[in-house]
C-alpha cells in the first residue's frame, strides 16, 4: 500500500520552508498538522507552594524552549529579577539562541550542546560549583535526573509546566496512512480521544525511545523509528521509509 497522508501531531511549522514541506514536495505525499498535546504552564500560586526559589540557584539547565518560556513567565508573575549572574546551560544552539527572547544574549553566560545530554554533561563538568536549576514538565522522562544524580551535580528539579491531551473530537476519523508521535504524551492523547482506535494498516511513526515504548505498551506497533544513525531526525525517517514503500527515486 503506497503512502498518500501523514498526520504529525504537532503544530504546524511556521515557516513557509520547513523539513515537513520539503518531505511533502519529494515524496508527493499529503502532510496534516494537528497538536495531540497542549502545555498548560503552572501558576505562580501553586509554584511557591513548593518553597523553590528561582534566585537560590547560579545557573538553569534548559532541555525545551518550553521550559524557557514557563522559566520566565514565572519568573514575572512571581516578580523576581533574574541576575546577570545566572549561567544558561542549553541542550542545543537553536534553544540557546531562544533565549534572546527574554535576555540581552551576549551580556549573559550562555552553553549549549549539540542536542544530547551526555554533551551538555561533559560541558557542565567544568561548572561543578554551580547549583542547577531543571525546569521540567510534569510529565518528563527520568533520563535528565538519573545522569544527574550520576554526574554528582547539585540541582532541584521544578515542575514549571503540565502537558495535557488536546481534545480531537474535530478529528472523527484516522484516514492516514502514517501517524507520528514524539512523546509518550501524544499517544495517551490518542487512546483518550479514541478509545476504540485500531492500527490495522496504519503506520506508526515516532521519536525518541521513550514514544517507542510507549506506543508498545499501547498494544501498537512502531513502524518507523526515529533518530538512528542513518536517519537522525523524523523527516529523515520517514522519507527514508515513503520512497522505499513508494518506490520512488
Amino acid at each position: 500500500m503506497k503512502i498518500k497522508s501523514i498526520l504529525v501531531t504537532q503544530p504546524e511549522p511556521n515557516t513557509i520552508k520547513s523539513p515537513y514541506s520539503e518531505l511533502a514536495e519529494s515524496t508527493s505525499v499529503k502532510i496534516d498538522f494537528r497538536p495531540f498535546i497542549q502545555v498548560e504552564g503552572v501558576s505562580a500560586k501553586e509554584f511557591r507552594q513548593t518553597r523553590i526559589h528561582i534566585n537560590d540557584f547560579t545557573a538553569v539547565l534548559f532541555n525545551s524552549k518550553t521550559a524557557i518560556d514557563h522559566f520566565f513567565r514565572l519568573a514575572q508573575e512571581l516578580r523576581v529579577t533574574i541576575p546577570d549572574s545566572l549561567k544558561y546551560f542549553c541542550i542545543s544552539e537553536s534553544t540557546a539562541f531562544y533565549l534572546q527572547k527574554y535576555i540581552v544574549y551576549r551580556k549573559r553566560k550562555i552553553f549549549h550542546a549539540n542536542g544530547s545530554m551526555t554533551d551538555l554533561l561533559d560541558i557542565m563538568k567544568k561548572h561543578k560549583e554551580e547549583f542547577f536549576l531543571v525546569p521540567l514538565s510534569d510529565i518528563h522522562s527520568q533520563e535528565i535526573p538519573k545522569m544527574l544524580d550520576k554526574g554528582g551535580f547539585k540541582y532541584t528539579q521544578a515542575i514549571l509546566y503540565r502537558t495535557i491531551s488536546s481534545d480531537l473530537e474535530d478529528l472523527k476519523e484516522m484516514n492516514y496512512d502514517i501517524l507520528v508521535f514524539f512523546s509518550p504524551s501524544g499517544i495517551k492523547s490518542l487512546i483518550q480521544n479514541f478509545p476504540d482506535f485500531k492500527q490495522n494498516d496504519i503506520k506508526i511513526a515516532c521519536f525518541g525511545s521513550t514514544t517507542a515504548q510507549a506506543v508498545r505498551e499501547a498494544g501498537f506497533k512502531p513502524d518507523i523509528e526515529a533518530p538512528t544513525p542513518e536517519a537522525p531526525s523524523m523527516t529523515m525517517a520517514l522519507e527514508h521509509y515513503i520512497k522505499n514503500i513508494n518506490k520512488t527515486k
